[in-house]
């Protein structure tokens, strides 16, 4: 049973300098005649991928290589320019830990939302908050509004309401980088947990170690393409070989 299908998506983007690119600039640009149609990267080329439910992937690869913004398309934050993609199951996307947390609103109330934005009814949510409040160490900012964190706070928060929700599909960018040696130890005894349910997981990483020992499968991506994809040490071994 398939958790998620991409075909053939392809996705182009606004390079940088033209994301800083402001109006003012462009307006001046185009009365000095010397205004350029704004460039654009192939930042995934023509992406095919079937994952099934319950399934571990890898995804492996250096930094440009497309990593990030796949993980962004399967979790609907970016849209493909071509391409199709299906996801069966809510999903949690830990890509930017607390960038979809609401600044004015508390953080009791930013649990609750995030819980039902994924499906899940309030009063569950209500009931979750105390324990999620507990394992982000943030029980005295239960009321404080989310503008008023740190960004690492933020990043607990938003590891801990992911992983105390069980999504169907989850997805992890890094993650396992956030907070102090304590909390890095913690989010990852929570994360292995996931490992034994039928929960769907995509993780990028480039500790290949940890790749190597949970995922049952890899993929390879290289300029926006997948080079290689199947068994997860065979998959390594090619992207080492490519970088030796």
């Amino acid at each position: 049973m398939e958790a998620i299908r991409l075909n053939e998506i392809s996705l182009w983007r606004r390079t940088q300098e033209e994301f800083s690119y402001d109006f003012k600039k462009s307006v001046l640009s185009i009365l000095e005649g010397k205004y350029r149609k704004p460039t654009k990267k192939l930042v995934l080329d023509r992406v095919s991928l079937n994952i099934e439910v319950g399934e571990t992937l890898g995804i492996i690869g250096s930094n440009g290589s497309g990593k990030s913004t796949l993980l962004k398309v399967i979790s609907g934050i970016l849209q493909p320019t071509i391409g199709s993609v299906k996801v069966f199951g809510n999903i949690a996307p830990l890509i930017e830990l607390g960038a979809g947390l609401d600044p004015s609103m508390s953080v009791t109330q930013n649990i609750i939302l995030y819980g039902v934005m994924l499906g899940f009814l309030r009063q569950e949510m209500i009931q979750r908050v105390q324990s999620i409040l507990e394992f982000a160490e943030l029980e005295e900012y239960a009321f404080a509004p989310v503008k008023a964190l740190s960004s690492g706070m933020k990043a607990r928060l938003g590891f801990a309401i992911a992983t105390d929700v069980r999504p169907d599909i989850l997805i992890l960018d890094e993650v396992l980088s956030v907070g102090d040696a304590s909390f890095k130890k913690k989010s990852r005894q929570r994360i292995e947990k996931f490992w034994d349910t039928n929960t769907t997981i995509l993780v990028v990483s480039h500790d290949l170690r940890f790749i190597q020992q949970w995922c049952q499968k890899a993929i390879w991506l290289d300029k926006g393409q997948i080079k290689f994809s199947g068994d997860v040490k065979e998959t390594v071994e090619h992207y080492l070989s490519s970088i030796e």
